[in-house]
This record gives structure tokens, sequence and C-alpha cells, in this order.
């Protein structure tokens, strides 16, 4: 089979079944202790003291400036707090937690080699799972049982995540095929994060963007929790500033590869952060680009002929769950 007709096939499995990738190299951390709560709190974005066991949230880790470190995701097991990221982020997650533990009943474990993480991608990700009666609302998890070996499944905006221990892995993912999953690569799901809008760590998001600039607000950021590293930035902005830069979708007159500038005029306003060759869009990437090249306007990419038209995020809607 060709590489063409390959990336087709993948994008059908995850537009009519579910797609399914091994992200197991993930960065993986947990919390545990009677200050675990209070203490993480304390350092990231989200509300995680209202999390009630089987919950979960999405939230970022900030400088004292307000600008990203990372940005994660907490799951409350009722034991622990399951810390998952791009493993790029993992180091400076890992050591800002450490050194600031000091005073808190808190103990910080390492699990991204102890877990393997499998992702589910489409319309049939919970029945192949057997999570259909798994919440709605992303983040949400559960303990569950997939080719004889316990799991927890974890609701996503495309489908639904797959945690087990690393010499499991293997088990359930035959398992997850055997009930009608589709192997698909990590380039083909990246597809699907550029078409939905969603920033990812090393692309879009690096330790100069602040929350709101990247449209994290509404997913990562309480304004009602106490105070965590960072706050008076980003309450600032949220109340009574305007971001200088916000994140775009862009729709490309023919494909580029990330990196390339973006001009309005003579200006430079941007660079491409992500690209992908959508079946429904055509080539499209992201971008965080300067809020005066609003949505609409044509953009020149590079020094060549190409354009790249602002649009508003997302391109198109997630499978339905």
């Amino acid at each position: 089979m060709s590489a063409v007709n390959s990336a087709t096939s993948e994008h059908v499995a995850i537009a009519e079944s579910a797609g399914l990738v091994d992200r197991s190299d993930r960065g993986k951390l947990a919390l545990t202790g009677a200050d675990a709560k209070e203490f993480l709190a304390g350092q990231v974005t989200n509300d995680i003291v209202g999390l009630e066991p089987g919950e979960g949230c999405y939230a970022a880790l900030l400088t004292p400036k307000g600008r990203m470190l990372g940005d994660l995701r907490v799951l409350d097991t009722g034991d622990e707090l399951l810390l998952d990221m791009d493993r790029a982020a993992l180091q400076a997650i890992f050591d800002v937690i450490r050194r600031a533990t000091i005073g808190f009943a808190v103990e910080l474990h390492k699990r991204t080699v102890q877990r393997g993480l499998l992702s589910l991608a489409g319309p049939r990700a919970r029945e192949i799972a057997g999570a259909t009666d798994l919440p709605a609302t992303e983040h949400a998890h559960r303990l569950a049982t997939i080719g004889g070996v316990e799991v927890r499944v974890i609701a996503t905006d495309v489908g639904v995540d797959v945690l087990t221990l690393a010499e499991h892995t293997d088990t359930v993912r035959d398992a997850l095929l055997a009930a009608g999953a589709e192997p698909v690569s990590e380039a083909t799901l990246d597809v699907l994060r550029v078409e939905t809008g969603r920033p990812r760590w090393g692309a879009e998001l690096d330790d100069t963007v602040i929350p709101q600039e990247a449209a994290l607000n509404d997913r990562a950021v309480s304004f009602t929790k106490g105070c965590y590293v960072g706050q008076e930035t980003v309450a600032r902005l949220h109340w009574k500033g305007k971001p200088n830069r916000h994140l775009r979708g862009l729709l490309l007159s023919a494909p580029v590869p990330a990196g390339a500038a973006l001009f309005l005029g003579e200006r430079e306003v941007g660079r491409l952060t992500s690209v992908a060759d959508s079946p429904a869009h055509g080539p499209v990437g992201l971008a965080l680009i300067r809020r005066e090249a609003g949505v609409g306007e044509v953009l020149r990419v590079g020094d060549g002929d190409v354009t790249a038209t602002v649009a508003e995020l997302p391109f198109g809607l997630p499978p339905a769950a």
C-alpha cells in the first residue's frame, strides 16, 4: 500500500471507526499524600481542590510572570493525582514540583516508563474500549477491564485514552485491535489535533506563551480558585488587558512547512507552528498571530506565492463520542 493510500485509510478509520495510537512515551507523574491537592492547586492554573474521584482537568504550570512551563492533564483517582503531559514538558514540570513540595505532606512519583498509554480516536472509541457509560465530560475516568487487564479509561475530546501498566500494554493493544480499532500513526492523529484547534507543547505552546494567547483560559484556567504561581499576570490580562497574539487557524493555498513566517503587508505577524493536510479542509495550519491579523485576513507565507487565510477554530468538530 502506498504512503498516500495508507494515510487515507487511517483518516477513514478515525472518521468512521476508531484509530489506535500508542502514546506511552508521554510524561507521567503521580502525587500522593494528605496535602497533594492543596499543594498542586498552588502550582497550576486550574481548580484541583474541587476535583472528585473520577474527575480530572487540564491545567498549565507557569512562571511567576505568567508564562508557561508546561501543560498537563490531572486525574483524581481517590488514592492519588495522576499527571500526564507531553514528554518535552516532563523535566520542567518534574523539577518545579519536586522543589516546591518542601514543607508539604506530598510524595512525587515517576510513572513515565511504568505506565502505558493508548489513545483511541473516532466515533467507536468508547464502544471498542467498553466505556460507553463513561461520562461525556472530558477527563472523566474510571477503572475497566480490557483483555483481562485492569486499565483506566479516560474521556478525551476525540475519544478515549487507556492507561495501563507498561507490561500489559501489548495485551491491551491487541484486545482493542481485536475489538475493531485500527492502528494509525501519531502524524494522522496530529491532523485531527490541528483540525480541532488544540495547541501542543513544543509547537504552539512554549515558555514565551501566556495561556490566554493560546485560547487556554476556558479549558485550563480557573478565576475563582485560590492563588497559584503566575496568577497575577493571567488575571490582569483577563480582566483588564488584551493579548498581543491569538491562536488562529490558517487555510493555506498550498502545503508549506511549519516555521514559515506569516506577513500582513510587509509586517511579520507570526509563524506557522503546526501544519496538516486535512481531508476535509485541505492544507491548514495553526499559529499564534498578532491581533491586527483578524479572522478573514489573507496573509503571505514566507517569500513565496502561498497565502494563508486567518480562520476561527476549530476547523471541524471532533467525531461524536
